[in-house]
């Protein structure tokens, strides 16, 4: 019987790659490095688009001459560049960031290719949170005017993620345990919210509604320095365990016996990954399919080493956002769509592919 040797992809290897390992590796990391410069440029180009593009269309001339001499610009043209468009376009990047590594790590750690920081209730939290305070019109006077609702969101999502930990630790880290409450968190959480938008006023109901799309309309500078500094604390902590992430791939068994605790690794992962759901949730509301889709683009691309995993499902997160938020200002001209509705429709047919695709595989 011939032996069968697999590939770092998973796919079974050639005689001639088993004989060269050295030359199937250069080739290997030849082709992530090429993929993450493709991945990196479109990022760039679909952040100046993003900028661009809006009610009061800009050259690139303009768009450079503002961005890089801001004080020769004129003022319009500077508060419609830095205050309004740079902010959007900067937090659409961070939150497909932030959703895509979440949406990647936690497929790995619950080895379900249908996770998603939703599974968890996160977001269904967060909404709730929101609607919490946008139903009753709370203020907070320790917090800046129009943040009283990203607080209230964000805190109802952290809280939903403390009720988690100590689920994970009652069942001893279940992939099972933890997927089956995250569905029930949903369920119960959407069902909060419909009980909100009952008595709600018709301001309030507009409101709630609104903000459950998923929009990036109130970004802000405040709100982009919050999320990057969240984002470059926890994002290094996902990096040095990829290794045992990847490991992971090879079955919780075989993990193990590196010594590498199953249990642990797996309720640090879903605090962190909530961690950064939570904020971006709150901040922007509810955009679904990101954290979902971005892992398989990725893991197509890029392999399962989740050295270069990882990073490609942040940065195919911010490409996702990225080019949602510029549809969403081009599809209707003079319309600001909600981007989460962007995403949905855009994200539909992408996942219907990646489970047409591996079923083709099976």
């Amino acid at each position: 019987m011939s032996a069968v040797y697999l590939s770092e992809e998973g796919a079974a290897a050639s005689p001639e790659t088993v004989a060269d390992p050295v030359r199937a590796y250069r080739r290997s990391m030849r082709r992530r490095m090429a993929f993450t410069l493709v991945l990196l440029a479109l990022i760039a180009a679909s952040l100046l688009l993003d900028i661009a593009t809006g009610p009061a269309g800009l050259s690139l001339h303009d768009l450079f001459a503002t961005l890089l001499h801001a004080e020769g610009a004129a003022p319009g043209m500077r508060v419609v560049v830095w205050e309004f468009r740079l902010p959007t376009a900067l937090m659409a990047l961070l939150v497909g960031m932030c959703l895509g590594l979440g949406g990647g790590e936690m497929q790995t750690v619950l080895d379900n290719p249908l996770a998603s920081p939703y599974t968890l209730g996160i977001s269904a939290a967060a909404a709730f949170g929101a609607a919490l305070a946008i139903t009753f019109n709370w203020r907070f006077p320790a917090l800046p005017a129009g943040m009283t609702v990203s607080a209230c969101a964000c805190a109802a999502a952290l809280l939903s993620v403390l009720v988690l930990e100590r689920v994970a630790r009652w069942r001893g880290g279940s992939t099972l345990g933890v997927i089956l409450f995250g569905i029930a968190l949903v369920y119960s959480f959407q069902a909060l919210i419909m009980l909100l938008q009952f008595v709600a006023s018709e301001e309030a109901l507009q409101g709630i509604v609104f903000w459950t799309m998923g929009s990036l309309a109130r970004a802000s500078w405040t709100t982009v320095a919050i999320l990057a500094v969240a984002f470059i604390l926890v994002a290094p902590f996902s990096l040095h365990d990829a290794w045992k992430l990847t490991a992971v791939r090879l079955g919780e068994e075989r993990a193990a016996s590196f010594g590498i605790d199953m249990a642990r690794l797996r309720l640090v992962s879903l605090l962190r990954i909530s961690a950064l759901a939570a904020l971006s949730v709150s901040f922007v509301g509810t955009i679904g399919f990101v954290g979902l889709v971005a892992p398989h683009i990725a893991r197509l691309l890029l392999g399962e080493d989740h050295r270069y995993y990882l990073p490609g499902s942040a940065m195919a997160g911010a490409l996702i956002i990225s080019l949602a938020s510029v549809a969403s200002k081009t599809i209707l001209p003079g319309v600001l769509i909600p981007v989460g509705i962007v995403t949905s429709l855009v994200g539909i047919p992408l996942f219907l592919a990646i489970v047409l695709r591996r079923l083709r595989r099976e």
